[in-house]
């Protein structure tokens, strides 16, 4: 084998393990990329989901404050409504008179 050849050998080998080393760097980086991404929206939702608990909370504490024991199917809406539902309801519990006016569809 001629030093020329073995160059070649040797720089495909070089270039080889660069390549995989390059690989297994950006593998890396992209997966800790991925996992923070994962991690950020994860504590978004998770702050979310909390606020949402919370106001629903809120509402029914105001709600039977204002109108007494609550009915089954209110508090099964209120576990299944959605912010803006909720900040809706929110805004007509201390002019309505009845849990209807609180719950009507505009």
């Amino acid at each position: 084998m001629t030093l020329s050849n073995r160059f070649e050998v040797w720089a495909k080998g070089h270039e080889q393990r660069g390549q995989e080393k390059g690989f297994r760097e950006g593998r890396q980086e992209g997966e800790a990329l991925g996992v923070a991404r994962g991690k950020a929206e994860g504590r978004q939702e998770g702050r979310q989901e909390g606020r949402q608990e919370g106001e629903q909370v809120l509402l029914q504490k105001l709600l039977t404050k204002r109108f007494g024991p609550l009915p089954g199917e209110v508090l099964e809406q209120l576990a299944c409504a959605s912010t803006e539902q909720i900040e809706a309801w929110a805004d007509r519990v201390l002019d309505a008179a009845s849990l209807d006016e609180v719950f009507r569809v505009h």
